[in-house]
């Protein structure tokens, strides 16, 4: 179990900071982008959670919110694994299993099912909790462009890779699923759509 006593400790002054096992690295290595990154996405999905909750109470709201606090959950048991050196595991240590990731699959497989097929790609925004579902899946992007970043350095787990890029999807497919089925509104990519008419005085 962690125990946080104290929130600052001065020994991060000098641009490190410390890994699971007691070593340090610069704060700018690619190890610490990665997790760094996995925290921001974790935090994303939060905001996303606070614009759920808005919505009426309903079975699927309530479902998905549970699915969501779960990602949260894997997410931190991601960045402790990201935080650990290899050859510095330790009894307990929390990895991603294969199974994660298929449990991913099942969820956008449902969805998909209740969903008509895609004829254009969609613009980011509408309401707030669809446009912070689309925010949250390109910084789980990103976070895969800098866990992979980090596999050309050092050994990262295959289940990791695999897991934020279902996310990604996930994320995806849950911002037109809450459009479906939550009331939210998408508008779709036009492409060589006329400029609209921007004169104040029309």
């Amino acid at each position: 179990m962690v125990k946080i006593t104290k929130v600052y400790t001065r020994t991060g002054d000098s641009g490190q900071t410390g890994l699971v096992g007691g070593k340090r690295l610069p704060k700018d290595h690619p190890r610490i982008e990665a997790y760094g990154s996995v925290d921001e996405l974790n935090s994303n999905i939060g905001i996303v959670l606070s614009f759920l909750l808005q919505k009426k109470k309903s079975k699927r709201r309530d479902k998905l919110e549970l699915i969501l606090e779960a990602i949260q959950q894997k997410l931190f048991d991601m960045g402790s694994e990201l935080a650990t050196l290899p050859g510095d595991e330790y009894e307990g240590q929390l990895t991603l299993q294969a199974e994660d990731a298929e449990w991913l699959e099942e969820i956008i497989d449902a969805m998909n099912e209740e969903l008509q097929p895609l004829k254009s790609f969609i613009l980011p925004g509408g309401t707030p909790l669809n446009a912070f579902l689309h925010l949250a899946r390109t910084v789980c992007r990103r976070a895969e462009r800098d866990i992979l970043k980090l596999k050309q350095l050092d050994l990262v787990s295959p289940e990791i890779i695999k897991y934020i890029n279902r996310l990604s999807d996930f994320l995806f497919v849950a911002g037109r699923w809450v459009t479906e089925t939550l009331g939210e509104k998408e508008t779709l990519w036009q492409p060589g759509k006329s400029k609209p008419d921007w004169n104040w005085n029309n």
